[in-house]
């Protein structure tokens, strides 16, 4: 990479070498990466590239953290904005956000990339800052994926963070508060950025479109109503994404017979070719989407609980993990009201790891409906929650005598098994007497739920106990 080329691939001025001694020690890898919105990036660099925009104005997508009126504009417009930790899914405007925030106060941004630096990039900066500081410059330091970093290379970041030597601009696509440390927590806000939504993504597309300096103005096109719909959409909020798939289809499309070139729904499908959903296997939008799973099986929306189902294997995860939340669904959330719903989760696991995918998706399918469709009773959870918790308080208690065995002398001899009644004996099969231990003796830890099969057993049980003492306390 030259040193007019940032990190991100934009070109850039060529930063003033630092003086004395210190700048002949260092080579032109050591020099400052500056990624101001306003640079002019090449002609054949990525429409993306060519059309990041150049300030708040143009920055479209992400109103509700940076619009017109918000405490962080009005921060950046005041010169008083703290460290950031920019987290967002990519598209959505992480690295834009950082320039615009170096140009606006007049900083140099020094920007490194967690996946291929290390400390020593990190103190090197952290010298430049120090030099500029020593002039009257200042510095934000733009980290992209910082949370590749480990731990000890985050802590390196700290003091200088903590010493105002450098605004930190941390962009992370995963959550900052499993994948960045404390210390760096709290001496930096974090920024939620949301995919950009289909009108967003729709400016952006346009604005390219009619732009002659930096977009496709000079290349006349046109994107029918179908193609511009399916572009948006198969972008999945990422502006990069929408971009250069248009860049694609439209230097693809022949020139019509008026010079302009009309861009239709297979165009954008052949620049897009395998559009791939955004999901990670064991990041946020693993947990975001299964969590909508359970969710809507809970809910008892067997459309929704399908299409999350989809969108977690079409994405590519694992049926036998999907397979296990199903089965602990049917006893958490499905429970007595419906006991045969623990049997079609375990059939469909056993199905869908015996036959694999892609035809896994069947068994698992029709788990998730029957789920979705079944009564619903929590009974097994609440219950548990509640002995556990008696459990947890009073540690090992007695169990009462004559719930013992008897099974030796001495046991007899302390009375192990006396007064014990056998249920069968009673002609309801249900007898009266202590089980609990005597210090819990009477409490109450199942509430039974009014729903399905549930509501039935127990009206059954209850009238077995007719006016037996037990009767009452329910």
């Amino acid at each position: 990479m030259s040193p007019q080329e940032s990190l991100f691939g934009d070109a850039v001025p060529e930063a003033a070498p630092a003086s004395g001694h210190a700048a002949s020690r260092r080579g032109s890898r050591d020099r400052p990466v500056v990624a101001t919105p306003g640079a002019r990036a090449g002609a054949d660099a990525p429409l993306s590239t060519r059309m990041r925009p150049r300030d708040l104005d143009e920055l479209v997508g992400q109103e509700r953290v940076l619009g017109e009126g918000t405490v962080l504009r009005r921060a950046l417009e005041d010169d008083a904005l703290p460290s950031l930790i920019l987290w967002g899914p990519p598209g959505t405007g992480k690295t834009t956000i950082a320039g615009i925030v170096a140009a606006r106060t007049g900083a140099t941004l020094e920007a490194v990339s967690a996946v291929g630096s290390g400390v020593a990039d990190l103190r090197a900066a952290a010298l430049r800052a120090q030099e500029r500081r020593r002039i009257g410059g200042r510095t934000v330091l733009f980290v992209d994926e910082i949370h590749r970093f480990s731990k000890a290379q985050q802590d390196a970041i700290l003091p200088h963070v903590e010493s105002g030597l450098v605004r930190l601009l941390g962009a992370t696509t995963e959550n900052p508060g499993f994948e960045v440390n404390s210390a760096l927590l709290s001496r930096a806000r974090v920024v939620r950025l949301e995919p950009l939504s289909l009108a967003a993504l729709g400016q952006v597309v346009d604005r390219a479109l009619a732009d002659a300096e930096r977009g496709l103005g000079g290349t006349p096109a046109r994107l029918d109503e179908a193609a511009r719909d399916r572009l948006l959409t198969l972008s999945g909020g990422d502006a990069r994404i929408a971009l250069d798939a248009l860049e694609v289809a439209v230097h693809a499309a022949e020139p019509g017979a008026d010079g302009v070139r009309l861009i239709d729904r297979a165009g954008v499908e052949g620049a897009l070719q395998s559009p791939t959903l955004r999901f990670d296997r064991a990041g946020d939008e693993h947990f975001a989407v299964i969590s909508a799973l359970i969710k809507s099986v809970r809910g008892s929306d067997p459309d929704a609980a399908v299409y999350w189902l989809a969108r977690l294997l079409e994405a590519g995860e694992d049926p036998m993990f999907v397979a296990r939340r199903l089965v602990i669904l049917a006893a958490e959330d499905v429970g007595l009201a419906d006991p045969q719903a623990l049997s079609v989760a375990m059939a469909a696991h056993q199905a869908a790891h015996a036959i694999g995918m892609p035809e896994g998706h069947l068994p698992l399918t029709e788990a998730t409906l029957y789920l979705a469709l079944a009564p619903k009773s929590n009974s097994a959870l609440r219950s548990y929650a509640e002995a556990v918790a008696d459990v947890r308080e009073t540690l090992t208690l007695p169990v009462p005598l004559h719930l013992r065995n008897a099974t030796t002398g001495v046991d007899r001899a302390m009375g192990a098994g006396r007064g014990y009644r056998y249920a069968h004996d009673a002609a309801t099969g249900v007898v009266e007497q202590q089980h609990l231990p005597d210090a819990l003796a009477g409490r109450r830890y199942y509430t039974p739920g009014r729903l399905g099969t549930e509501a039935r057993m127990w009206a059954a049980l209850e009238e077995r106990r007719g006016d037996s003492p037990a009767a009452g306390r329910w």
